[in-house]
């Protein structure tokens, strides 16, 4: 089964649905590159009135948990995955239009290939940045995911 941007806005409804109805949206899925979007609203917004840090986690989170599914699928072995640790940083109020982009996809192959040859779980941190529509970045995030043979 190939990963498309529209099944995983499906997976992304029924599986994660405060995500999905908070308005996170996977919109580029490439090999090297992932974009999730999410606006700001009045369903995702904090008491200073700019979007919940939470929400900001979600969708960059996807940005690179996206990016994972796709090339554990294309590897085509059983292979589980797991956040381990995120960071966060926040420099400017997120309003508008946020796009989160993580470009981490060639870094993947290289830890999956690890897993499948050593039969050892591995680690990556990936990073994910929030901009805005003005260009400004808001936010950066750092996942580290762990991945391992299942079995």
């Amino acid at each position: 089964m190939e990963i498309t941007v529209k099944k995983m806005n499906r997976f992304l409804m029924f599986k994660l649905p405060s995500a999905f109805l908070c308005g996170v949206r996977l919109k580029e899925l490439e090999n090297e590159e992932s974009v999730v979007t999410v606006t700001h609203k009045w369903i995702n917004q904090n008491p200073f009135k700019s979007m919940y840090f939470a929400v900001q986690s979600m969708a960059a989170e996807l940005s690179t948990g996206a990016l994972v599914i796709k090339k554990i699928q294309e590897c085509g072995k059983p292979i589980s995955m797991l956040v381990t640790n995120h960071n966060g940083k926040f420099t400017k109020k997120a309003v508008g239009k946020i796009r989160f982009i993580c470009s981490d996809g060639n870094s993947i192959n290289k830890v999956l290939k690890q897993t499948i040859e050593t039969g050892e779980g591995q680690t990556i941190i990936m990073k994910s940045i929030g901009i805005n529509e003005d260009g400004e970045q808001v936010s950066a995030y750092e996942f580290e995911w762990s991945v391992k043979l299942k079995g």
